[in-house]
């Protein structure tokens, strides 16, 4: 069972899972048995929490999983999840993606 943002408890579906991956892939080089993979895992991640989820944890799941799929869908799906009001908030969120996914420059020696 997933429990909505209103309170709302209602069945956990896969399949909207997949339409939500599907909506911010549109377009993207990714492929439908990498959405189907990443709604499997997500499914899975699920039932190891118990009989009872939220769909923040659902969205953040999500979210974990295009990141390493798709950066653009990432975006797009952040975009709708968190809801971005404006321009600054996909900056905000594009610059938090780049910051985490950049690899550290190799320290040299006898620096700190």
């Amino acid at each position: 069972m997933v429990v909505k943002r209103s309170g709302a408890v209602v069945p956990f579906e896969k399949a909207r899972i997949v339409a939500g991956i599907r909506a911010a892939s549109k377009n993207r080089p990714v492929s439908d048995d990498q959405m189907e993979a990443l709604a499997f895992e997500v499914e899975e991640q699920s039932r190891l929490v118990g009989n009872e989820l939220t769909t923040e944890a659902i969205g953040l799941a999500v979210l974990e999983g295009l990141r390493q799929l798709d950066e653009v869908a990432y975006v797009r799906f952040a975009s709708v999840y968190k809801g971005f009001d404006d321009a600054g908030d996909f900056a905000a969120e594009v610059h938090a993606l780049t910051k985490e996914s950049e690899p550290k420059a190799p320290r040299r020696v006898g620096e700190q």
